[in-house]
């Protein structure tokens, strides 16, 4: 069924078959080639806003075409059509061929690349999954949840959004692969007001389904109820604390800081060039005992989980770092090559006018022994952070910093009173070191992730279980 409508959606209006795809291959790679594809890619997504209960924005978008890579060496070719059709793929075929300097052309037979794992989604369109007065009478249903929950709340801004995607990747092998991917998002941000102080919350998820997956068991309101309590925690902060202190991290979400300080350290180009702070140390003690990080793109429905990556690679579940020790790296194909090893099925791109890169998929810490409340209980004096928002990372020597968006004291193993303007700063690889309790409840977030890198964004999946982090440096307005 996949193979169907790949074909009926990519390949039959531009009239093209196997004979034309042979012969496309056959321009773009041949002699002296270590790699390449096309990609061929159609994408219809939507947008709706609501604002106070008024529809403040819908929006439609189709795209459609398809990239060519040649690979040589380390040299890569590259050129892309928004025109699926034969002339505009083979003058594009031919560019791509003269940067990477190949050699001649010839013909390359094609063959379908089968899988036998099961589909992690279902291959349908997630736009056609509720009409539109559904999808506006869904977004007026969390408004109202939202209202319902506090008298405090004044503003509530929520926003649906959906993505069906359809590709064929055809590699410089002739193997074809295709794959169809539904994607849908809900977020919900309220504005709550008190004796003129006023604070903000957000909450949201998603996943590769149709949006029916807001109605199951009660997501939407949850998403409302969850924006709410934020606000109203918010509404009730002090001045954060600033030292070294420990901080102990919440499950779920907060595994962005591991996904941003540790994880891109663990893509193979980096690693390749040498600019990573995990360089060259495959087989090293970089972590404490007892941590095992994996990014695994093969999680039923998740958000950044896919059949076959964008070089028409399966994804897999890949161990990056276990029991404290560094194993592997994550790796698109022309990074494995040419550092000898082979791809994780993780190439990715954002678009058939971007290249693929080694990228994350869902990347996440595996949980521990430890009770959660007994990880707080020991902890005398420290900060509890159980939300982020932004924050930056340099790739080469691991330092981050992070702000918590969501944080509290704690103070003789209780938790005290919510703060405001928490920062961590620190040291990714250091961090790794520093963790010295890992609870027993791992949890993946709701589904909001997108990771950028290099201008490109694509969807991701993080998570983690509670951890303790000793002698963690925290910014705040307040000494601690």
């Amino acid at each position: 069924m996949i193979d169907r409508l790949a074909q009926q959606t990519l390949l039959d209006p531009a009239g093209l078959g196997e004979s034309e795809l042979s012969s496309l291959l056959g321009t773009t790679f041949g002699h002296g080639i270590d790699g390449g594809d096309c990609y061929f890619q159609f994408s219809s997504q939507e947008g709706w806003s609501l604002e106070d209960g008024i529809v403040k924005s819908a929006s439609f978008n189709i795209e459609r075409g398809v990239g060519i890579r040649v690979v040589r060496g380390e040299q890569t070719g590259f050129a892309y059509s928004d025109d699926i059709a034969m002339p505009a793929m083979l003058e594009a075929a031919k560019t791509a061929r003269s940067i990477a300097s190949a050699g001649q052309s010839g013909r390359i037979a094609v063959a379908s690349r089968a899988s036998s794992r099961p589909a992690l989604y279902a291959p349908d369109n997630p736009l056609d999954s509720l009409g539109e007065q559904a999808k506006i009478d869904l977004l007026k249903e969390v408004d109202a949840v939202a209202r319902a929950e506090d008298s405090r709340v004044t503003q509530v801004m929520c926003s649906l959004a959906g993505v069906h995607e359809v590709v064929l990747v055809l590699n410089a092998r002739g193997e074809m692969t295709t794959d169809v991917r539904p994607l849908v998002r809900l977020n919900v941000q309220v504005i709550v007001e008190q004796g003129g102080r006023r604070e903000s919350g957000t909450s949201g998820g998603g996943g590769r389904h149709g949006y029916q997956y807001f109605r199951e068991d009660g997501r939407a309101a949850g998403y409302a109820r969850e924006a709410v309590r934020q606000a109203l925690v918010n509404l009730d902060a002090r001045d954060a604390p600033a030292g070294s202190m420990k901080v102990v991290l919440g499950p779920g979400w907060p595994g962005i800081l591991l996904h941003e300080a540790i994880g891109h350290g663990l893509e193979g180009d980096f690693n390749r060039k040498g600019t990573s702070a995990f360089s060259g140390r495959i087989g090293e003690q970089v972590a404490a005992k007892g941590i095992t990080i994996v990014d695994d793109g093969t999680l039923e429905g998740r958000r950044g989980s896919l059949n076959v990556d964008d070089e028409g690679n399966p994804t897999q579940q890949t161990v990056l770092i276990e029991d404290g020790v560094l194993r592997g790296y994550m790796q698109d194909e022309m990074n494995a090559r040419l550092m000898g090893t082979q791809s994780t099925g993780n190439g990715r791109r954002e678009s058939y006018a971007r290249l693929p890169m080694p990228r994350m998929t869902n990347t996440y810490m595996l949980g521990g022994d430890a009770d959660p409340e007994e990880i707080l209980a020991s902890v005398d004096d420290g900060l509890y952070a159980v939300n982020f928002g932004g924050g930056q990372v340099d790739i080469t020597s691991g330092k981050f910093v992070f702000s918590a968006s969501e944080a509290y004291r704690v103070e003789k193993g209780k938790v005290t009173y919510p703060v405001k303007g928490a920062t961590l700063i620190g040291n990714g690889p250091d961090v790794l070191t520093r963790v010295s309790m890992i609870g027993n409840d791992m949890k993946l977030d709701s589904g909001v992730g997108t990771c950028g890198k290099e201008g490109q964004g694509v969807p991701v999946g993080v998570g983690q279980p509670t951890l303790r982090i000793d002698g963690m440096t925290v910014g705040g307005t307040q000494a601690a």
